[in-house]
């Protein structure tokens, strides 16, 4: 009986478990409104229908002629779209959380956005191949399939994603309502951003915009992964713990006496008989004398007091 107590308080504490989000069937119905949103603008691309007339219309304004007093402050807005400036201002805030709140989910979640956003949006650019509007060839083409790499718009996709996670991990509806209002009008200003300055058609910013929000939507889909994954990397550091704290433990020295030298009974005598007769030599000769009797009386423990 004893012997089970002492094993379950030895036994390591469970790590708390996550519960991931459940897909709602407003959700799924979002995701999949969604979808049909991002598949009917490829196909309108495609097929030069009016929104490549719309997306020229724009262009042939060019808004940055119209408003050129913008472009100073616009051209320091859009880095609030770029991935490497954006990832580590979020990172730095969600590596603080994930401090205090002693986990990794919120760094774990976005890795995983971020790595679906580079292959998903990555490979439609690629696929698709379309020119962006300072390098069209012919008015009213679609450019598509020219080598190009700006359909979707990464900057508007990028902005959805990374300002949309806080609004994601947001852990109060408040602070959700909040996070998404300012997630939203960052990614909607980068989009069209991205449009005054003529570095995107508008319908490269639509297809971002759907791009950006379908990751958000299916991350909860990934959340069994990456609940597994920072148990296993809590699982790993303890075991270097472990063996970190193993390869530095010290025995305990074990306080040992004197141990008996065993010399040949010849050896023994002579060398004692050498020693007496160096100390005192009335020894040598078969008789006690005064320094042995001192040094008998030396050898007394001395009384306190006395």
């Amino acid at each position: 009986m004893r012997t089970d107590i002492f094993a379950r308080l030895d036994r390591e504490p469970e790590p708390p478990k996550i519960e991931a989000p459940r897909m709602s069937r407003h959700r799924i119905a979002l995701f999949g409104g969604t979808l049909a949103f991002y598949l009917a603008i490829v196909v309108a691309v495609l097929i030069t229908s009016w929104l490549v007339a719309l997306d020229w219309k724009v262009m042939l304004f060019r808004p940055y002629q119209q408003w050129p007093e913008l472009h100073a402050f616009l051209d320091y807005y859009v880095v609030l779209g770029q991935r490497g400036p954006t990832a580590v201002m979020v990172a730095c805030w969600l590596g603080w959380r994930s401090w205090r709140q002693h986990t990794l989910r919120p760094l774990l979640v976005l890795g995983t956005a971020l790595l679906l956003l580079n292959v998903t949006v990555g490979a439609v650019k690629l696929g698709l191949g379309r020119l962006g509007p300072h390098y069209a060839t012919q008015i009213g083409s679609a450019e598509m399939f020219a080598g190009g790499d700006i359909f979707p718009s990464g900057h508007t996709a990028n902005a959805v994603v990374t300002w949309g996670i806080l609004a994601y991990l947001a852990t109060t509806p408040r602070a959700r309502r909040y996070l998404s209002a300012l997630s939203a009008t960052v990614s909607l200003g980068v989009g069209l951003t991205t449009v005054y300055i003529g570095t995107h058609w508008l319908s490269d910013v639509l297809l971002g915009w759907a791009a950006g929000l379908l990751i958000l939507l299916a991350l909860p889909w990934f959340e069994p992964l990456i609940a597994r994954t920072e148990a296993w990397i809590f699982v790993l550091r303890e075991r270097w713990r472990e063996r970190r704290r193993g390869g530095v433990r010290e025995e305990p020295a074990v306080e040992q006496g004197p141990q008996p030298v065993l010399l040949p009974q010849s050896l023994g005598t002579e060398g004692l008989a050498a020693e007496a007769a160096a100390i005192d030599p009335a020894l040598a000769a078969g008789r006690p004398g005064p320094g042995s009797m001192a040094w008998a009386h030396a050898a007394q423990p001395v009384r306190p007091g006395g």
